[in-house]
């Protein structure tokens, strides 16, 4: 098994507690590690260094996050190709729960911060469908090529540009209650 000359590592750093560790490779590329084995018995590598202390098992890490650090370029005054290849990566001190480090290659440093983002999705309407009316089609454009003067509030004298579709029933009492997506973090 060969693997593609980007994918070889060029660059490798941990950072000073040694919890966290990037590689980087030839395609420009950073990866970057979390070590999970020391979150098992709670003691840091510091206070096990203090001890003395034999660690019997390798430590064990879980891939974090990978982004690409750097492209291919060519230098226009030099006639010169500047390589993706990352040649270095140094950590830079954690704020606020985020990671920073630096990365170059032959031509540029870059810092990176990389932190955790929550993702928020909508999980569901608050509409139950069993209780729609008609075909669903509430309000339609008019397809009009003919353009309608306008008057100040917006509306228009040749006929609104949306109307109710004719199909559509309205319910005894009047319309439903307004419904909302719901925003699940």
């Amino acid at each position: 098994f060969c693997a593609p000359a980007v994918d070889i590592i060029s660059a490798i750093e941990f950072d000073k507690t040694g919890d966290h560790l990037a590689t980087g490779d030839r395609g420009g590329r950073v990866v970057l590690f979390e070590r999970t084995d020391t979150k098992d018995h709670g003691v840091s590598r510091r206070d096990l260094e203090r001890m003395d202390y034999l660690i019997s098992r390798h430590p064990e890490f879980r891939y974090k996050t990978e982004f690409q650090s750097h492209e291919p370029e060519f230098d226009y005054l030099k006639s010169l190709e500047i390589e993706e290849k990352i040649n270095k990566i140094r950590w830079c001190q954690t704020a606020n729960s985020a990671l920073f480090l630096l990365s170059t290659n032959d031509k540029t440093i870059k810092f990176w911060k990389v932190q955790e983002k929550k993702v928020k999705k909508i999980s569901d309407m608050n509409l139950d469908p069993s209780k729609a009316v008609g075909n669903g089609s509430i309000a339609s454009s008019s397809n009009s090529s003919s353009p309608k003067p306008c008057l100040a509030n917006g509306s228009s004298l040749g006929g609104s540009y949306n109307y109710l579709s004719h199909d559509y029933s309205f319910p005894p009492g009047g319309l439903p209650s307004l419904h909302l997506p719901v925003v699940v973090v």
